[in-house]
């Protein structure tokens, strides 16, 4: 079968790289997003799909657009019996999706129609979730409101960064694309409409975002710093100074002090009260420094309470 994959991140070339795998399947091009500036020198750097794609001698495309026909004369001249979407980050027009004999499906990072949008793990994570997975569907004009195909499930774990669900469910996504193949080659594939009234949505994380809010119960305030970890990272003013916070405890516990007033500052870490009780962070990163664990930061730097 030929195959033009779209997507642009190490989540999407997990799913690449396992269709580079089966057997019967042509890679006939790779539409990623462009290389962008990283870092104070801004040098542009390739989109983890792209690296990939060359290794394996594919042509790669990076349009800007997609709706001024160049994109839709490139597909037509790849000819794909099958266009496989994961991650790509940009709205496909109706042309480019139809044009395949098969269709085109996509992989999402979580249980179909709960948190359509564009980050979907983080949010199932800042959320306080204790499930989710991956999902194929049939990519329809509305964002992630295709036709659902299958799903694979899993447990979010106890303590789990969205950075580590991304690597779990990057390895569900790329079993479940290969499944998917097959089963559309075979004829096999099912296609089950999605209950549209039971939609959420999971808007792309902002910087603004990350600020701690601990008006929240404390397991939220957890679920919250551990689902914005790798990108933005939470936040927190304390004593004057904001923080980078990447992990925290929670204890439910009394306290009279308002919600984020520090009520503690010792091996435990730095216990700032919440709405029902205390959350330790334990570990932070100051302003130009580095990542380290709070009562470490402690010992050389008393914070007021």
């Amino acid at each position: 079968m030929k195959i033009l994959f779209m997507g642009t991140p190490d989540f999407a070339a997990a799913s690449l790289s396992a269709l580079y795998g089966m057997d019967g399947v042509q890679i006939v091009g790779a539409f990623t997003q462009p290389d962008k500036p990283v870092g104070r020198k801004q040098i542009l750097e390739k989109p983890p799909v792209k690296l990939l794609a060359e290794e394996h001698g594919t042509p790669v495309f990076q349009p800007s657009r997609l709706r001024d026909g160049t994109a839709f004369s490139i597909v037509r001249e790849l000819d794909p019996e099958l266009i496989a979407v994961v991650a790509y980050g940009r709205l496909i027009p109706d042309d480019i999706l139809e044009y395949p004999k098969f269709g085109t499906i996509n992989i999402h990072g979580s249980l179909l129609p709960k948190y359509r949008g564009a980050a979907p793990i983080q949010w199932s994570v800042i959320n306080g979730e204790k499930r989710t997975g991956v999902t194929a569907m049939y990519l329809a004009t509305e964002m992630d409101a295709g036709d659902i195909i299958a799903a694979k499930e899993t447990d979010i774990l106890e303590n789990e960064t969205s950075g580590e669900l991304f690597e779990r469910l990057s390895v569900l996504g790329a079993e479940l694309i290969c499944e998917t193949v097959r089963s559309i080659e075979n004829g096999t594939a099912e296609r089950r409409p999605q209950d549209h009234s039971l939609a959420t949505y999971a808007p792309p994380l902002t910087k603004e975002l990350a600020q701690i809010d601990w008006n929240k119960p404390g397991r939220l305030v957890v679920s919250h710093i551990l689902g914005m970890d790798p990108w933005p990272v939470a936040t927190a003013e304390l004593c004057g100074v904001r923080f980078k916070i990447y992990r925290a405890d929670y204890e439910q516990e009394s306290v009279s002090a308002a919600p984020g007033t520090i009520v503690s500052a010792d091996k435990r870490g730095i216990g700032v009260a919440c709405r029902d009780g205390v959350v330790y962070l334990t570990e932070l990163s100051a302003p130009g420094g580095k990542r380290m664990r709070a009562a470490d930061y402690l010992r050389g730097h008393p914070i007021c309470q």
